[in-house]
Parts: structure tokens; sequence; C-alpha cells
């Protein structure tokens, strides 16, 4: 009976020790992404039969059986000439199209799938990718560090370039548009996700969605072309990253920060980014943030803040940058503080400052305005300083009603709005709001080279 239950026990604590060595075996396997393993976050890509592509690609050689064939880190510089896709790359490799070699994956799936670090991949012309959302199908996806994708023109694809888990890569010089679709079910032109430190220059994206930062950090953005799109540039819980010398026009948002923290905008034109939603620059729960020297031209607003800065103690600064003609210069909602404007340029603006909602903080001691240009600034420079005699304030009178109201900012400038507003200004029967102090205002407006 004895031997009966010491065995119990024995068999008992093998299963235990099991368990345990099981469990632990998990564990270890399972690293966090960015921690040194890339964690496989990619759909399947289905696998389509050459009679399931378009027609066009029938006959075509397939671009594939050149990249099986080159060895690792040689160059390989195909015969110009139209090629069937889909093409995946799992070995460093130097590929050189010159511009003469299109890769066409006959509207089905991704065309080029970049699994390799240190790779070049140049001068191509990537088409005819499939629309499923659900498979991300693209122009080319990128799964590697220390590649370099230049001089690439993507047309007829879903997504243009799409990198997750990939850092350190240099995006330089191409074009990318997407599939002639409504905006909303175009798919982004450029998508980083989870990727750091890479450098995007010089590119064209061009009738698109986004271009989108999702939990990717210390990236650059620097002299690209963003046209006719949804989000010229949208952060998403991506931190510290830089954009500067590009321009933007004629998309619905220019810049976005969403939940980020850092970051710099420097030296951009953003234009004519109107419609109802309209925004140059916008902030949601964003904090340390530096907007400098860019022109946020003809909008509808120049910056819209929501709750930003967001982190106690912290600032977001905007300086040297010129507000013109836009509907509204800066739009402050759930405003508490924290904002610096200085040495802005405002002109030619509707409004130059509002806030929404009713508050009597508005002037709040915790805003800094001081050295701006204002186009509808009441004094005079007596001592020939450059600088007003007396302090700029701007009230709101009869605006109130639209900044209480959204719903009442159709009949913003109209003449029944107007002539409210002069009354109110002539003889007030309401305590108009204090929107800003600037103790210092700019008499002279200072001299800028647009390069709008």
């Amino acid at each position: 009976m004895s031997s009966l239950h010491n065995l119990a026990r024995l068999g008992l604590a093998t299963a235990l020790l099991l368990v345990l060595s099981t469990g632990n075996t998990e564990q270890q396997s399972e690293l966090p992404a960015g921690m040194g393993a890339r964690a496989d976050v990619d759909r399947p890509k289905p696998t389509f039969m050459l009679h399931e592509r378009d027609k066009r690609v029938h006959g075509l050689k397939p671009f594939q059986d050149l990249v099986d064939r080159a060895e690792p880190g040689s160059v390989l510089k195909p015969p110009p000439g139209n090629y069937a896709g889909p093409v995946t790359i799992n070995k460093p490799l130097t590929i050189d199209g010159g511009g003469k070699v299109t890769i066409d994956a006959g509207d089905r799936g991704t065309v080029m799938m970049l699994n390799a670090s240190n790779t070049v991949v140049r001068g191509l012309h990537l088409t005819g990718s499939g629309d499923s959302h659900d498979t991300d199908d693209s122009c080319l996806d990128v799964r590697g560090d220390h590649n370099t994708i230049e001089n690439i023109e993507m047309d007829n694809c879903l997504f243009g370039l799409d990198l997750k888990q990939s850092n350190n890569n240099l995006i330089r010089g191409n074009s990318i548009r997407s599939k002639d679709r409504e905006l909303g079910v175009r798919g982004d032109g450029l998508r980083l996700w989870y990727s750091n430190d890479n450098t995007i220059e010089k590119n064209q994206i061009i009738d698109s969605r986004d271009m989108v930062a999702w939990y990717s950090n210390k990236n650059v953005f620097r002299d690209n072309l963003g046209k006719r799109s949804r989000y010229s540039i949208h952060f998403m819980f991506a931190n510290d990253n830089v954009v500067e010398r590009n321009e933007f026009y004629d998309n619905a948002v220019g810049v976005y920060f969403m939940y980020t923290e850092g970051g710099v905008v420097r030296n951009n034109v953003i234009s004519h980014a109107t419609g109802a939603t309209g925004m140059g620059i916008g902030f949601k729960e964003a904090s340390g943030t530096i907007i400098e020297n860019n022109e946020i031209i003809y909008c509808g607003v120049g910056i819209g803040s929501d709750l930003s800065p967001f982190q106690p103690d912290s600032t977001i600064e905007i300086r040297g940058n010129r507000f013109a003609y836009n509907g509204t210069g800066i739009l402050f909602n759930s405003e508490t503080g924290g904002n610096n404007m200085v040495d802005n340029i405002f002109e030619g603006n509707l409004t130059q400052v509002a806030y929404g909602g009713h508050g009597d903080n508005n002037n709040s001691p915790k805003n800094v305005w001081i050295g701006n240009y204002w186009d509808d600034y009441q004094g005079f420079d007596r001592n020939g300083d450059g600088f007003g005699d007396k302090t700029h304030e701007l009230y709101a009178y009869a605006d109130q009603i639209w900044m209480e109201l959204p719903v009442a900012r159709f009949f913003r400038s109209s003449p029944v709005m107007e002539l409210l507003d002069f009354l109110e200004r002539l003889a007030p029967f309401s305590t108009p709001d204090l929107i800003l102090r600037d103790e210092k205002p700019r008499f002279i407006k200072p001299e800028r080279t647009a390069r709008s």
C-alpha cells in the first residue's frame, strides 16, 4: 500500500516538473517586439495562381527567378523590361533597375516583400497590388533593418510602402500613389509600425490616404512632398520624430500629433488644409513639441490643440511661424496652459485665436504670448524700437456665439454676425471674453522669405 502511495507521489512530482518546464520554455520563447526578436504580426499573404491575376502579366517573366539565382550580397541589374510579381527577398542584395524595370503583380496581393537587412532596392517601378485591407496589399513591404529604398515609382497599389518593426532604413526619392479609390478606403502611402530611427526624405506621396507612424520613434521626415491626401503625417504614440523642410498641399490635415511626447516641426510649408476638418497642425494629448518657422497658410485652422500639452509641467513651443489667411490661426480646445507663442506672424486670418467653449481663464497665465506680429494691432511705435507701445489684447465679442456653439460657426463672417459684432464693440451689452494678451507685440512685420 505504501509503495503505491509513493508511486503516486512520484507521478505527481513528475507531472508538476513537466508543467513548470513547459511554462518556462514558453515564457523564454515569447520576446516582446523591440527586444531582439521580430514578432510575426502580418496576416498570412494569400497565394494567387497566374489565372487569378490580370491578363496583362500573363507571359511575363517572373522577377522572383532573378532574385533566387542571385548570390547573397551580390548586385542584381536586371535587363530592362516588364516582369511579373510577386517578389520575396530573403537575403541581402543590391537590386538596381536603372529606372527601366517594371514589376507588376497583376492586381493581386503585395508586389514586393523585403524580409532581409542591409539591402538596396532602387530604380524600379512597382505596380498592381491587390485591394485587400485585410492582408494590407501594398507595393513594398519592408521587414528588415539598414535597408535603402530609393527612386522607386509605386502606383496602382492599395498601400504604398509598409515598414513594420524595421529600423535605421533610408527611404529616399520615391514616388507613391494609391489606387484610384475614395479617400477613406485608399491605403496609406507610407506606414511605419514599431519602426525607429528611419530617414524618410525627398519622397512624393500624392493621391494617397495617410503617411502614418504608429509606435515609431526618432524618425526624420525631410524634404517630402504630400498632396491631395488625408493626413500628410499622422503620429500616434510616436515620440521624438522630426518633420522638416516638407511641403504639404491640399490635404485634409498637415501634421497631427496624437498621444505623443517630444517632436519637432520646422521649416515646412503647410497650405490649403481646408474643408470641415481642415487643419495645418494638430495636437491631441501631446506634450513637449516644438513648432518652429513654418508657413501655415490657407487652412481651415492653422493649429488645433486639444488638451495639449498633456503631461504635467510640459510645454508646447510655437515660435517664428507665419499664420496667414486661415479661418482660425490657432484654436484651443480643453486648454489648460503650457503653450508658448513667441515671435509668430498673424495676418489675414478670419479669426486670429479662438477657444472652444467658454471660460474666464482663456487668457491663462500659464500661456505665454510675446513678440508676435498682429495685423489687427491698434497702436503706435513712438520710440521706433519695432514693438508696439501698448499691450495687444484680443477680445471675443459676438464671436463668443460660435465659440460656445459650434453649430453657429456656419454663420461666422455673415452680415448679421458682423453687424452684431460691431454693435457689441460699440456699446457692449455683454462682457467680452479676453482671449490673449501680448505684452510686447511687434509693430513691424518681420521679413520672411516664404517658401510657398
